[in-house]
């Protein structure tokens, strides 16, 4: 039986060959980072477990793609690790009817995760060559609205949104996005706290954020979000 050349041609090609089996990391994250660290709600498993985390980075950067670190992005700016947002994404407790707004965007990966659990998603970025990458990822995804502006402005005139999802950490969350926020608008957001970064979670209680810490894991810092002298949480 003659054997099928173009089975040797792939055989022989060295980028085939070498090509990076992304569904395969993709498993791996699911099965080794997210499943063990508490990320258990089974929807925000599946969307990550769905969504193709390398098309939001940088062709250089997609190889890494499922390592447990943040990437860089340029910008001075990174994709957050997988378990900061499958954490975030878990403690949001979301809804298929939830209206979204999403501080941080990034090159959309939490975007695209977010549309697939959500009635909508307002996604702020503030860095025009993420904005770019972002859209072209982005590119065919029902449900996302990109914003571009100052992260801590959100996106006046939008919402009420229900759920406030922060995809970094930040000093303080200015009274800005309370404003855009629907009452009891439930809130998730890494925070920094002399160096340390913490994940939080609470709520939108008479204007004000009442967010409670819940695990010590790594996660991005976001720009512009100083905290005011005298702030405390």
């Amino acid at each position: 039986m003659i054997a099928d050349p173009s089975a040797a041609t792939l055989d022989r090609d060295p980028d085939h060959r070498d090509a990076p089996d992304y569904d395969a990391m993709r498993r791996a994250m699911v099965s080794s980072q997210l499943r063990t660290s508490a990320v258990n709600d089974p929807r925000v498993v599946a969307a990550m477990a769905l969504i193709p985390r390398e098309r939001f980075l940088p062709p250089a950067a997609r190889p890494l793609a499922y390592r447990d670190t943040a990437l860089p992005l340029g910008e001075a700016r990174y994709l957050n690790v997988p378990i900061a947002t499958g954490r975030l994404l878990t403690e949001a407790y979301l809804r298929p009817s939830d209206r979204v707004l999403l501080i941080g965007a990034a090159t959309g990966y939490a975007a695209a995760v977010l549309a697939e659990l959500v009635e909508n998603v307002t996604a702020v970025e503030v860095a025009p060559a993420l904005i770019d990458l972002a859209r072209g990822a982005l590119a065919g995804t029902p449900r996302v609205t990109l914003v571009e502006g100052r992260l801590p402005d959100g996106a006046p005139g939008t919402g009420p949104h229900d759920v406030m999802f922060v995809d970094g950490a930040v000093d303080a969350l200015p009274p800005a996005l309370a404003d855009q926020l629907a009452d009891d608008a439930r809130v998730v957001s890494g925070l920094t706290d002399r160096g340390v970064t913490r994940l939080a979670s609470g709520r939108l209680v008479a204007g004000h954020f009442g967010l409670q810490p819940f695990a010590d894991v790594d996660c991005v810092a976001l720009p512009g979000f100083s905290r005011p002298r005298g702030f405390s949480f």
